[in-house]
């Protein structure tokens, strides 16, 4: 049996943060360590609070078309208030397009950019989040959800194939601790895995809500949790995917579709261990 070898298979890039991604095949690694366009701009409302799907989950009907060459956005009103679609400039005063969301939200709203680290959930931890092809099947599969669904609750930035699921706990360790891998050439130091809010709990276009999500999510995460992964990071089990920093950082670097991931932990013995052995439940 031939083992396979990791590989980023998808990377998502969501450049108004709480709006939809595009998928790009390559992305350029900022000096801070985040990636290029990557949640580069926010919404604000009057008292400089974030507008985001965790406090508003009428953001998640708001439909976002980017062209990232022409700098460029098409926002589209699902909600049925009727506002018009409309094609912005991203580079351009930000003064239309906060006037379209303003009117969809009902309150005025204010689009902030940020191009050197944009605007990271984890501050301490501002590279690209990291998550298996795997591990969003069997999830799908625990909530017989397609797997389309599943990506857009979770919104992780970079996809890894080749792997079991949850393969990605191997590039957490202790409290503390830095694991350091490499996607192609870019060196990145793993911190530990991703705590969720209420978004994933939410279905991704209308936002209708499942109480019982986080709590189910949970009990499937601890029964399920592989042996390379370090429960003493779980204070409880809604976490998956895992925050990440660069280890190099003030170098602009790349990272690409088919780029090898390089481990020097145990994560390479667990793939080869476990690689028939993906945890779908019960």
């Amino acid at each position: 049996m031939t083992r396979s070898v990791p590989f980023i298979s998808r990377i998502l890039i969501f450049p108004i943060k709480s709006l939809d991604p595009v998928e790009v095949t390559n992305a350029r690694v900022l000096t801070s360590g985040a990636l290029a366009d990557d949640r580069c701009w926010a919404l604000f409302d009057a008292q400089g609070r974030v507008v985001n799907g965790k406090n508003h989950a009428e953001i998640h009907r708001i439909r976002a078309g980017f062209d990232l060459d022409k700098r460029t956005v098409s926002l589209r009103d699902d909600s049925g208030r009727g506002l018009p679609t409309v094609l912005f400039n991203l580079d351009g005063t930000a003064r239309p397009i906060e006037a379209w969301l303003s009117r969809f939200f009902g309150f005025p709203v204010h689009l902030r950019a940020d191009t050197t680290t944009g605007h990271p959930d984890d501050t301490d931890s501002p590279g690209p989040t990291i998550i298996s092809v795997a591990t969003l099947e069997t999830i799908g599969i625990w909530f017989g959800l397609p797997v389309e669904q599943v990506r857009a609750r979770f919104r992780t930035n970079i996809e890894i194939g080749g792997v079991p699921a949850f393969w990605e706990d191997a590039l957490f360790g202790g409290l503390g601790d830095e694991v350091e891998f490499h996607l192609g050439g870019t060196e990145w130091l793993g911190i530990n895995p991703c705590q969720r809010c209420v978004v994933p709990s939410r279905d991704p276009l209308p936002g209708q809500r499942d109480n019982a999500f986080a709590r189910r999510f949970a009990e499937y995460r601890r029964r399920t949790q592989p042996a390379w992964s370090n429960p003493a990071r779980f204070n409880h089990f809604f976490r998956v995917a895992i925050n990440t920093r660069s280890a190099r950082t003030g170098v602009n670097t790349r990272i690409a579709l088919n780029d090898i991931v390089t481990t020097y932990n145990n994560a390479a013995a667990c793939t080869a261990l476990e690689e028939n052995k993906r945890p779908v439940g019960f």
